[in-house]
């Protein structure tokens, strides 16, 4: 990682080569973000542009002739990111940011695949009785419409919190890199300060709960907002793992298990960072003097 990051930032062709060569590959879009967003933070973007303007090019090429708008919604989405980090130099931010970029991923992704999506909660709604059992025929039929009309929009927000996802993702590789390069623990102290204020977090947990109840449509907030949260879960165990100097053995644990047991995993990270925004966990067990660093601007 360090070289392919050595390798981006030796100058503009290198950079966009990368950036480019990344982008038109679909499985490899992500490190085309990553990369580009290594080039805004450190040069700004001024110097990032140009690099940025040609990678977008086989990503607009994809979604042209392969209708595959991911590498696109990515590559804008971490490159905008990367702009608030470079001027707040706040993950929160960055984090509740990310949840307007989700709108936009949603809005797109509704009316380009709008169809498709509808298909796809037809066939969803037509195996929930098998899926649901007695607790789907215990529902009126006004209950069971109900639910109905919500499947098409919380699909449309899963698909666009997995891009949100990844375009977060794509800028924490990039900010590695960046620290890797130019002030090695930097951004490990960052990511395990990342904790979201109890405002915040009420209102990303009434997102969640609330927002379903003002129309169908509404309801693609619910997994938008959660992203904050689970990264915000994520930046707690590293955190409390660094304090209490356990074996990184807890952290692959972590990651392995979130993998295989996505549905379990997924939201205890959302309960834990909501309940680490009231008690602080890491403040209580933290020493006073305490370093404090933030990693590089």
């Amino acid at each position: 990682m360090r070289a392919l990051a050595e390798f981006i930032m030796r100058g503009r062709m290198q950079a966009t080569l990368v950036v480019a060569g990344c982008a038109a590959l679909p499985l490899l879009y992500w490190l085309g973000a990553a990369a580009g967003c290594l080039v805004l933070l450190r040069r700004g973007l001024r110097d990032a542009l140009g690099v940025l303007a040609l990678g977008l090019l086989p990503a607009l090429i994809w979604w042209l002739y392969s209708d595959d708008p991911r590498a696109l919604l990515v590559l804008l989405g971490s490159a905008s990111l990367a702009l608030v980090l470079r001027a707040s130099e706040s993950w929160n931010r960055v984090l509740l940011v990310s949840i307007a970029m989700g709108v936009v991923f949603s809005v797109v992704l509704g009316t380009a695949f709008g169809p498709q999506i509808e298909m796809l909660a037809q066939a969803l709604i037509k195996v929930m009785p098998s899926l649901l059992g007695q607790v789907y025929q215990q529902m009126s039929v006004d209950e069971q419409a109900r639910f109905a009309a919500l499947i098409a929009p919380i699909l449309t927000g899963l698909i666009a919190a997995l891009l949100q996802i990844v375009s977060v993702l794509s800028l924490i590789i990039g900010r590695y890199w960046q620290a890797l390069l130019y002030n090695p623990g930097g951004f490990g102290r960052e990511f395990r300060a990342v904790r979201i204020p109890l405002g915040p977090a009420m209102l990303l947990l009434a997102g969640m709960v609330v927002t379903p109840n003002f129309g169908a449509q509404m309801s693609m907030l619910v997994p938008l907002c959660s992203v904050p949260l689970v990264f915000a879960g994520l930046a707690l165990i590293h955190g409390l793992v660094a304090q209490k100097r356990l074996a990184r053995f807890w952290l692959v644990g972590l990651y392995v298990t979130l993998l295989l047991f996505m549905q379990l995993i997924y939201p205890l990270l959302v309960v834990l960072a909501i309940v680490d925004s009231l008690i602080d966990f890491r403040g209580r067990l933290a020493p006073k003097d305490a370093d404090n660093a933030n990693g590089e601007g």
